[in-house]
């Protein structure tokens, strides 16, 4: 019983220092889109999101929603939220595109390339250069545990904070 108490300590003993390093981890991640969020719309009266769609489209112009959502790592229905912002405050606009008339193109306008020129950098852009520096096993192995969290939080009757 003792040598099963002790095990048990042990292991209580390395998941706190798991959760411990986890949460700083992911305070670290939670202050830095906080404040480069606060930092954007501050200085340009935008929405980071918004920002980072802009500066995918100052690096390749004329992209549809489902190229920006993928070049963005974001799901095509917010980018879609993202995009109709962006067009309604004239920074984009959607026309049809030159290779398929049935397909919408999203374009800088001048606008939109006016605000790139005074913006500060978005944080996913940093955070998506280093998880694409990262193994893919790490890539895998973080996304499954990632993905298991949001499940439990998704799932659990107690409200999180």
């Amino acid at each position: 019983m003792a040598a099963q108490r002790k095990r048990g300590e042990a292991t209580a003993t390395a998941n706190r220092e798991y959760i411990t390093r986890i949460v700083d981890s992911l305070r670290v991640i939670v202050k830095a889109m906080r404040v480069s969020g606060r930092d954007v719309e501050r200085k340009l009266g935008i929405s980071a999101a918004q920002l980072h769609i802009l500066q995918e489209l100052r690096h390749r112009p004329s992209q549809s929603i489902n190229e920006l959502a993928a070049r963005t790592y974001t799901h095509q229905s917010s980018v879609s939220m993202v995009v109709a912002r962006l067009v309604d405050n004239r920074l984009a606009t959607r026309s049809a595109s030159g290779n398929d008339a049935r397909k919408l193109a999203i374009s800088l306008t001048p606008a939109g390339k006016a605000i790139l020129k005074k913006s500060p950098s978005a944080a996913q852009g940093p955070i998506v250069a280093a998880l694409e520096r990262m193994p893919q096993s790490d890539l895998q192995e973080l996304a499954e545990s990632l993905r298991k969290l949001d499940d439990l939080l998704t799932r659990s009757d107690a409200p999180v904070a």
